[in-house]
């Protein structure tokens, strides 16, 4: 592998990995993959240099407003912690505010942060409630997530098309079942 001055300490352990399983990594093809892979892995964990303060930026606001909000289908894209194999799907995300409101994109760049990091899906879905719980101290959080995993079906077992659901309910969310039934219902049309 040449020397490049100020490279990524990720790009010779790569060089190393691609040797190790049998390639050449000199070879024209794979000459710039230790340098792509290592910027590609910086991408998907840049959450880690995230801060939740920094993250909100002032985005929370004085509201009167205490009927749900619901924000479906936010996109996400996460590493298994245990293969380091992707996993991606859906979040959805519902509050009832207590005097506070938060910026809608907000919502979105929470899940991104928790995504971008090495993750198990259990985890990464009572990050985003417990994270709303704390800053906002609403009424209730719900978090839901709808997830396909790369390590399911790239490998072991190799079942395409199962899909991982998990859940937190926080607060009213979780005490008054009417409640949680109005959010189920919600995610679920338009789907």
């Amino acid at each position: 592998m040449k020397k490049i001055k100020n490279k990524d300490p990720i790009e010779p352990l790569i060089y190393d990995v691609i040797k190790n399983i049998g390639e050449d990594p000199d070879r024209e093809g794979l000459l710039k993959t230790p340098h792509r892979v290592a910027t590609s892995l910086r991408f998907l964990t840049s959450g880690y240099q995230q801060d939740i303060k920094d993250l909100l930026n002032g985005a929370i606001f004085n509201e009167a407003n205490d009927e749900m909000v619901t924000l479906k289908d936010i996109s996400l894209y996460s590493l298994c912690e245990h293969h380091l194999l992707p996993f991606f799907g859906r979040c959805h995300i519902a509050y009832i505010p207590n005097k506070k409101i938060i910026g809608l994109s907000k919502l979105a760049r929470l899940v991104d942060m928790f995504s971008r990091r090495l993750q198990v899906q259990e985890r990464l879905t009572k990050q985003i409630a417990e994270t709303l719980q704390t800053t906002l101290k609403p009424l209730g959080v719900a978090v839901v997530i709808e997830a396909e995993h790369l390590c399911m079906q790239m490998r072991g077992v190799q079942k395409r098309g199962a899909t991982m659901v998990t859940s937190a309910m926080l607060g009213g969310f979780r005490t008054h079942q009417a409640t949680r039934e109005e959010f189920l219902k919600i995610i679920k049309s338009c789907s």
